[in-house]
């Protein structure tokens, strides 16, 4: 392992307000270094979303410390944040969050694009990307043209396309088979890792536990114990 990447002290977060506020987070502390893989696992409404968010700079906490990349988002303002988000972290949502109306090489570009990427240099990203993850021959299909398995791909080409040094996945295996889940797995981990990037992946499939460096046990707002990987 190297340097810390990802790095959060006693994160506290209250959602809501009045008589519905509810502490969702109650001092959570975690690093995640270079060339790390860790799962973050625990029930339903363990807090395991909000802290993916707070690590992912689309939240701020309550209280407590997050850096990311060496910088902290301490009095960061929404544009700052984004612009964190923009040039440190890729994601990959549960549920792919494709356009329907492109083309699965322009869902890749789309997030270039919001980079400041030139047209070109967007388009070149864009098709290596697919092509790293098995999809070079299908850059003109559209979403409901793919499998399941396909459109995870085209989101995880999405998420890695800007090089970042964080990648946070958020269920990548719920919608696919043993096999399909293990290999997205295996994929992203040799694509990511080797260049001393780290991965977080919010997950309660105990499947994938085998490629895992840590995992981290969640519950009620606080992470319970850790245990390490099983490779």
């Amino acid at each position: 392992m190297t340097e810390a990447i990802l790095d959060a002290v006693d994160v506290v977060k209250f959602l809501g307000a009045g008589a519905g506020r509810v502490e969702a987070l109650k001092g959570v502390s975690l690093t995640v270094s270079g060339g790390e893989l860790t799962l973050l696992m625990g029930p339903s409404g363990s807090g395991k979303t909000t802290l993916l968010s707070i690590l992912g700079c689309m939240l701020t906490p309550t209280s407590g410390t997050v850096r990311v990349a060496g910088r902290t988002t301490a009095g960061a303002g929404p544009e700052d944040l984004a612009k964190l988000r923009r040039e440190h972290i890729g994601f990959v949502f549960q549920s792919y969050h494709l356009f329907p109306t492109l083309s699965a090489l322009d869902n890749v570009r789309l997030a270039l694009d919001i980079r400041g990427e030139g047209t070109r240099a967007s388009r070149a990203k864009a098709k290596e990307a697919m092509a790293m993850v098995g999809l070079a021959h299908k850059v003109k299909s559209y979403p409901s043209e793919l499998s399941g398995g396909e459109q995870q791909r085209v989101a995880i080409a999405r998420a890695i396309s800007s090089s970042p040094q964080i990648l946070i996945l958020d269920e990548p295996t719920a919608s696919l088979d043993g096999d399909t889940g293990r290999m997205i797995i295996a994929f992203v981990k040799e694509q990511i890792l080797n260049q001393n990037r780290c991965i977080l992946i919010v997950t309660h499939d105990a499947r994938i536990n085998e490629y895992a460096d840590r995992i981290l046990h969640m519950d009620d707002g606080r992470i319970t114990s850790c245990e390490r990987g099983t490779e």
